[in-house]
């Protein structure tokens, strides 16, 4: 496990589903992103994720749109980690296929890697999970398909835990030793809003919020040597006291408006800019993107 002095790693993830009408500062074109990249890498954040705004089914529309968006940003900031989300199509290839263009492009060190299924949605009319919903389905194979290409290209996977399940799953690995290097673990906790990106109500998924929450995850990784962040979905996770929770015990915190739910309008660098500030109230330093990538053990 991390020690409580260690280099804080801030995660910005900036768009995902997130409207212009939950939020106007949810940035969507090309340019929107690489500016709100640059904030919030000016801010403090060590890594930036982001959706496309097309959600583009091809492969190759999808890298040329995040090419468009990253380029200005590497322009400024050579060290940045960038990096994606799934794409769209019926195989776990097609659905990956960016992925290879743009390390081949080299823009990417990293990509995504999420280890498990897990119902995603909204409450209808009587209060009942329904309405609007999304399974996010990762079989074995296709968290092989993804694991194999990061391990083939030098990629960190950068590994979302919506439910235990999928930390056991990512455990595994580790214990076999198939965990590409570089990889980074983010703790996701459901929030009583649900994960919609339009601030509204929802399904709540995994464990909350709370400190007993952490507590679970922390004791299915002892012993293990993976780094590891905070996230609340459908919340705010500085004011739940995740963050604060996370810094104390040396992990380390994503936050952006692909998360967020909370009762203001931000932008993603004034939130990148709230953990800054409780890392220096607690004492901890905040990792630049080449720091993070050290401190990852990231592949170049």
């Amino acid at each position: 496990m991390a020690r409580s002095d260690e280099p804080l790693i801030i995660e910005a993830a900036i768009n995902g589903v997130t409207s212009k009408a939950a939020n106007p500062n949810v940035p969507q074109t090309p340019a929107e992103i690489a500016a709100d990249a640059r904030a919030c890498l000016a801010a403090g954040a060590a890594i930036v994720h982001n959706h496309n705004a097309e959600y583009a089914v091809d492969g190759r529309r999808a890298a040329d749109l995040y090419l468009e968006a990253w380029r200005p940003v590497l322009a400024d900031h050579a060290d940045s980690i960038l990096y994606p989300t799934l794409g769209f199509g019926p195989t776990i290839a097609e659905r990956y296929a960016h992925v290879p263009l743009l390390a081949e492009s080299g823009v990417l060190r990293m990509s995504f890697v999420d280890t498990g299924s897990v119902n995603l949605g909204a409450v209808d009319a009587d209060g009942l999970p329904g309405g609007a919903e999304f399974t996010y389905v990762n079989s074995f194979a296709n968290i092989r398909h993804k694991m194999s290409t990061c391990e083939r290209l030098r990629l960190a996977p950068s590994i979302a835990i919506f439910e235990p399940g999928f930390m056991r799953t990512a455990l595994a690995y580790e214990r076999a030793e198939r965990m590409p290097k570089g990889a980074f673990v983010k703790l996701y906790f459901g929030a009583e809003r649900g994960y919609l990106g339009d601030g509204k109500s929802g399904a709540p998924f995994g464990l909350p919020p709370t400190r007993r929450a952490l507590d679970a995850y922390l004791e299915l990784l002892d012993g293990s040597r993976l780094p590891w962040a905070v996230a609340v979905l459908g919340g705010d996770v500085v004011e739940s006291g995740m963050a604060r929770l996370a810094l104390e015990r040396g992990g380390h915190v994503r936050v952006g408006l692909e998360d967020y739910a909370g009762n203001r309008r931000p932008g993603n660098a004034e939130l990148v800019a709230e953990v800054v500030r409780l890392a220096r109230e607690i004492g901890r330093p905040v990792a630049t993107s080449a720091a993070a990538a050290a401190l990852l053990g990231m592949p170049r």
